[in-house]
Parts: C-alpha cells; structure tokens; sequence
C-alpha cells in the first residue's frame, strides 16, 4: 500500500490544530525544502488564494450575456434575471453581473478583478467527482494524475519534504487549507502534503498500537510515516498560531461569525497573510453550486438558491480585499475562484439547470489586469437540454498565467508543472 493510498483510505485525515483560529480547524501543507531549485525566485512574497465553488456553478446567471438577452431568455425563462436589474461593467456594456454580485462589480470596476470567460477543458466530464479531480490534478480529461497541480508546484521549488523541516530558512507550511477535507491539489509525488491538523494528542491516541508493530512491517511503516508527518505538522502549529495572534484587528465588513462561511474562512487567510506566515498558497471553499432544482424564486429570480451562494462569494471576497488593505497586504495577494464545470445554457423544468461544461473564472487583487479576458459565449437561437457553453480558455491556462506570472516559477517549470504547454492570459 502507497502512503498516499494509506492516508486516503484511512479516517486518519490528519492531527487536527488545537482551535485557536474562531474555531476553524487548519490544514497545513508542509511542503518545504532547505536548498530552492535553481533559477527560482523565492524571494516575492506573494500568495495565492484559491476560492473553490463546490458543485458546478451556472456561470450563464452569474456573467450575463446582455447582447444576447433575447436568446439568454428564451433559453431559460423560468430562472432568467430581468434585464433592468443585470449590474453593469464599466467599459463594458455588453456583459453583466448577477445583482447578488455588488460587491465583485465594484472591485471590477475600480480595476481590482476580472472574468476569463468560458473556463472548461477538452471533452470535459459531468460527474462531480471527476471534473473535480481534474481542475485539482490539472489532467486531461481521459487521464488519472496521482499528484496535484499545486503539489507538483510545490514540490518543485521546495523539494525534500518532510525531513529537516520546519528549519530557519522555511520555518512555515508552504500553503494551507482552510476547511474539512484536505484537496488533491496539494498531493505531491510521494506522498500528501496536506494535513488535517486539530488536537495532536488525539492523533497519537490513535496510533498508540504502534508499540506491538515494527518498523519492518508494512503496517510498521505506515505508522512511522504518520507519526513523523504528524510531529512534522505540530511543529507548524507554533508559528500558525504566533502569526494569528499577532493580529488584533480585522475589517468591519465582516458579517458577524457563523453568517457566511466562506468570509469566516477568507477572515482567517487574510489573518495568517498579515501576521507574517510565508505561505505561498491558500485554499477556501464555499458550495453547494449544484442548483438542478428551485434556483432562483419563480416569482422573483434574482433571490433564491443561486443568489444566496454569489452573494455570499461577493460579500466575503469583498470584506477580504478590505480588510488585506487594512492589514497593508493588500499587494501581495492575488485570488481566484473555479468551479468543477458550467451548467447547460438551457434550464429544466424544475427550475434548476443540470451539469455543463465552460463557466467563468473571477480573479482579484490589487496587481490584476482587470476587465473580461474572451468574448460572451454564443447562445443559440433555439437552446436544447444538451447545449454546453463551448471552452474559450483551458482551465490550465488560467493556472500558468498564475504560476508564471504571480508566483514568477520559470516558463519551464510551468510547462513541467502542468504537463504541457498552455498559452498566458492577461489577468496579471
């Protein structure tokens, strides 16, 4: 049995941090090395916060094609936005928001986000599991990748992870989770990166056993590892813990605890960032998106499921960007949110809209190139229930331009992190 597979297929999803984040539990992906590869350049401070939509998220109600309003709502009658209420983009009269999105309008229109438009891949997949692990492994569609495309970064630059670390020259976890369920993103090739950290000393309960087991056994070396890796993850709990304590005040746009889970999770990020932790990427997530049924309120189809899930993605995201200006951090973060598919450009009868293919990707930050990267996808004149949103932009697109561009990894290393070379978008 594999190491990756062990942990995987064992209820040990790691040693949960004692909670001293607003009690959220943190995953840290220690992910470290003492000597950087050559010709990278470490020394940015920049980060990475990865937004993920969680079941599928119907990019059609969320970036509105207003120059093809007439087809857009034949298509989708039962859930389409009255016109008259679509936000508006400055210098861009032809596409609109969903008006649960104020809060990212703004941030586009004062020049601090942006939409690549019709995000998708090759023959892409419908099934939940799927498609995820395939925006988390940056695979084809008709390939299983062991790693994740996060991990293969990671690994790159900071090979030789666990041993000799936390030490002086990267005392902290290279990227973080906040949540329950540690990503495929941050697998790395040998084994996974991330951790579910809470109480260490429940962890070592569980594997108290160990006693009667030797290392020479294969069940011997499966606890050795776990028990090295979670020692690993407790020294990081020091140094997460001093970086949040060393923060006392945090922007009033906040809603108040427990109202918006996503901006709980974006609270603690901003959090970490500001309190000096070199970590290099984050991960959030906020769902469910998989609205096949009562969407939006027939009566009124700008409130109902899908408003709810936007505007809170428009309220933390907003609330974050606010308060990493308030921190004075604002500058070295980026963000960006994905979603394992689209939805169908027609709806169904039950006022839902079932699994598609292309859907929009917002980014943000102070550095972005802001405004629509690609064109209004083409509706058609008559839409059937197998109409896709066809790709404009492979999802690993989006992905180099981050690494490359963000995160300065060598044009090269790209190309060996994502298994292939993906053209640049202007988003940074």
């Amino acid at each position: 049995m594999q190491r990756r597979d062990f942990l995987k297929n064992t209820a040990i999803a790691g040693v949960v941090l004692p909670q001293f984040l607003s009690g959220f539990s943190v995953k840290a992906m220690a992910q470290t090395s003492l000597i950087p590869a050559s010709g990278h350049d470490l020394t940015n401070d920049r980060v990475l916060v990865l937004i993920q939509l969680n079941g599928g998220n119907d990019g059609l109600n969320t970036v509105i094609p207003i120059d093809q309003y007439g087809a857009y709502q034949a298509a989708r009658s039962n859930i389409a936005l009255p016109q008259n209420k679509i936000l508006k983009l400055t210098g861009a009269d032809a596409t609109g928001l969903h008006p649960a999105l104020a809060g990212i309008q703004q941030l586009i229109n004062e020049g601090k986000a942006g939409i690549v438009q019709a995000v998708s891949y090759p023959k892409p997949n419908f099934s939940h599991f799927r498609a995820t692990d395939i925006w988390m492994t940056g695979s084809d569609a008709d390939k299983i990748l062991p790693t994740g495309w996060a991990g293969r970064y990671l690994n790159d630059i900071f090979p030789g992870f666990p041993d000799k670390y936390p030490n002086e020259t990267m005392p902290d976890p290279l990227a973080i989770q906040v949540g329950s369920v540690v990503a495929s993103a941050f697998q790395g090739p040998s084994f996974t990166m991330g951790l579910a950290i809470s109480n260490p000393g429940n962890f070592y309960n569980l594997i108290e056993d160990k006693t009667d087991t030797t290392s020479n056994t294969r069940w011997g070396e499966q606890l050795a590892y776990l028990e090295k890796v979670s020692r690993k993850t407790d020294q990081y709990a020091g140094v997460i813990r001093k970086a949040a304590l060393s923060v006392t005040k945090q922007s009033d746009k906040y809603p108040a605890a427990g109202k918006n889970a996503l901006a709980d999770q974006l609270k603690i990020v901003a959090r970490l960032v500001a309190g000096g932790l070199r970590t290099k990427v984050y991960l959030v997530s906020t769902g469910s998106f998989d609205t096949h049924a009562r969407q939006a309120e027939p009566d009124d189809t700008t409130t109902g499921v899908h408003a709810q899930l936007l505007g809170r993605v428009a309220e933390a995201v907003s609330a974050f960007m606010d308060d990493l200006k308030g921190l004075n951090v604002a500058d070295r973060v980026m963000g960006m949110t994905f979603s394992e598919f689209g939805r169908r450009i027609k709806s169904n009868a039950s006022g839902g809209t079932d699994h598609g293919a292309a859907a929009p990707v917002f980014y943000f930050g102070n550095a972005v190139k802001a405004g629509i990267i690609g064109t209004n996808p083409q509706l058609p004149a008559n839409a059937t229930v197998n109409d896709n949103i066809a790709m404009q932009h492979d999802f690993r697109s989006v992905y180099a331009t981050v690494l490359q561009q963000w995160l300065n990894l060598p044009p090269d290393d790209v190309q060996k992190v994502l298994m292939g070379q993906f053209p640049l978008l202007p988003m940074v």
